[in-house]
């Protein structure tokens, strides 16, 4: 077992995060080729659904499993790491096959009454047995993240990507010509299969794992026996699980609860509208099949960072050291600024032709193109709600999380039922609730932890925004206008990224002690 650094850490998981999401744009520019917007509409649809009850039944386990695994790492007690992980796999064993039973016997009743298009049915009896297989990953990944090895975590997900992109194509070209709606059960059926093999590959890791010999000696004591003598008992650890799982659960939960809502309440908004059960669902699925991931890509280091941070900090804070407390959390906006500032840029002056490059289709373009400015308050978002779940106080994310999905609920109903809004009245919504959590997130870290937020440094970020704005739009617009498109884009975006870099080191927000940090370049610094 090799513990890495947070920084480290860090890179392995955004190294495999970007690998996955670089990759999983693969299924997602040629899935709608394949089934089409419609189909990818039916394909979405049925997500909300199964993301609220795999949050029910493992949303706050992970979390609670990683920081308890740090905790007695720390402290030398690795047979109590052991007893964590048996204690969650069954708890979220036991839910993850009840709630599995639950979905293929209620499939039916859940297509036809709580879901907006019926034709949903196949692709919701097709997720089902991924449920428990979620479940048991999600648990064997925050064993994994607590003892801050992100290795075996990386591999999974990397190899659960590259199955997933084979069979989502290969099932769906095989079962469109039964019918639309089998089409989109059979990229469903491919993510499945996805699943199966990261789980597999965790398994594979638990099974190579080899104590070290400083594990089994406690630091407090140096006998090797005091780590087990001093085991509490399964009920107690359950409580202590449940303790920290539940809020973080519930804060979760309110976000898929919200998620489900948001493609129920669009659907019939849509309707009063006056657009046609078909084309609300197209709409839909380009929403949440084609703009969101485009806009969540640079999301890769904001999601490492938080997923690093949680162990990061338990370790802090088990030791009273509040220095190290806000030193972390400082890499952490400041990486999350730095690193999505450019993308959110490049999304917004260059939205049609992304558009056109990635789906062929650039009348969604305007939706990216109204998204990306709040783009970079989505990447801060991960490392803030972090903070407050490795600090002990899921539940004041909690209410910001659920504060924002009111008033995006809200906000939905009222704006994309306006037959001027449509699918726009849906997108502010998002945006709204974007800037409302990210905003509440902040204001509750810095009452909790007297955290001043690096105000210079946003203001840094926004001047070198501007510029790298300015430069791409001309350099697209007149110095390369007579390339092939593919062309233009790739040297605009190159060029302004090199410019971007150049600001941001003039600017002095990355330094040359940033640099010796980050895994194998940092030598070269």
């Amino acid at each position: 077992m090799n513990k890495q650094s947070f920084i480290q850490g860090t890179m392995i998981l955004l190294a495999a995060s970007l690998i996955n999401r670089i990759l999983g744009f693969i299924p997602r520019i040629m899935l709608p080729r394949i089934i089409g917007a419609e189909g990818v509409g039916l394909y979405q649809l049925g997500y909300p659904f199964f993301l609220v009850i795999v949050t029910i039944i493992s949303g706050g386990i992970p979390l609670a499993v990683s920081k308890l695994v740090a905790e007695a790492e720390s402290s030398g007690q690795p047979q109590r790491s052991k007893v964590i992980l048996r204690t969650s796999l069954a708890v979220s064993m036991g839910a993850g096959f009840l709630f599995t039973f639950l979905c293929l016997f209620g499939a039916t009743w859940i297509t036809r009454n709580l879901l907006p298009d019926s034709r949903v049915y196949h692709t919701f009896i097709s997720m089902s047995p991924m449920i428990v297989i979620v479940a048991v990953s999600s648990v064997y990944r925050g064993y994994f993240q607590g003892k801050q090895d992100m290795i075996p975590s990386a591999t999974s997900s990397i190899m659960e990507t590259l199955t997933r992109i084979l069979c989502v194509l290969w099932f769906s070209y095989l079962m469109l010509p039964m019918g639309i709606e089998y089409g989109a059960a059979g990229a469903m059926l491919g993510v499945v299969a996805g699943e199966i093999v990261g789980m597999l590959v965790l398994l594979i890791q638990l099974r190579r794992l080899k104590p070290s010999p400083e594990n089994h000696l406690s630091p407090s004591s140096g006998n090797p026996d005091a780590d087990l003598s001093n085991q509490p008992s399964p009920k107690s650890l359950l409580k202590r699980i449940l303790g920290i799982s539940l809020p973080v659960t519930g804060g979760r939960l309110v976000g898929s609860l919200s998620y489900l809502l948001e493609s129920i309440t669009t659907a019939q908004s849509l309707a009063l509208a006056g657009i046609a059960t078909a084309v609300a669902t197209a709409q839909y699925g380009a929403l949440q099949g084609m703009i969101i991931p485009v806009l969540l890509l640079p999301g890769a280091l904001t999601s490492s960072l938080a997923v690093s941070l949680v162990p990061s900090l338990a370790e802090a804070q088990a030791r009273g050291d509040m220095r190290t407390i806000h030193k972390r959390l400082h890499q952490s906006i400041k990486l999350a600024l730095v690193s999505g500032a450019p993308f959110a840029v490049i999304m917004y002056v260059m939205a049609e032709p992304l558009c056109n490059l990635l789906y062929k289709n650039t009348e969604i373009a305007g939706m990216l193109k109204l998204m990306a400015p709040f783009a970079i308050l989505i990447y801060l978002q991960g490392p803030l709600q972090a903070t407050l779940q490795a600090l002990d106080q899921p539940g004041k994310a909690l209410t910001n999380t659920l504060i924002g999905a009111v008033v995006k609920i809200g906000l939905i109903l009222y704006l994309a039922s306006n037959p001027a809004l449509g699918i726009y009245g849906a997108v502010i919504a998002i945006i709204a609730n974007i800037v409302i959590v990210t905003l509440l997130h902040a204001i509750t870290v810095a009452v909790a932890l007297k955290y001043k937020f690096p105000w210079l440094d946003f203001l840094k970020i926004m001047a070198g925004m501007t510029i790298m704005a300015g430069a791409v739009t001309l350099l697209y617009n007149k110095v390369t206008s007579n390339s092939p498109t593919w062309l233009q884009f790739a040297a605009s975006c190159a060029a302004g990224g090199i410019l971007y870099i150049i600001l941001i080191t003039a600017l002095k927000l990355v330094d040359r002690s940033d640099m010796q940090r980050v895994p194998f370049i940092g030598r070269w610094f």
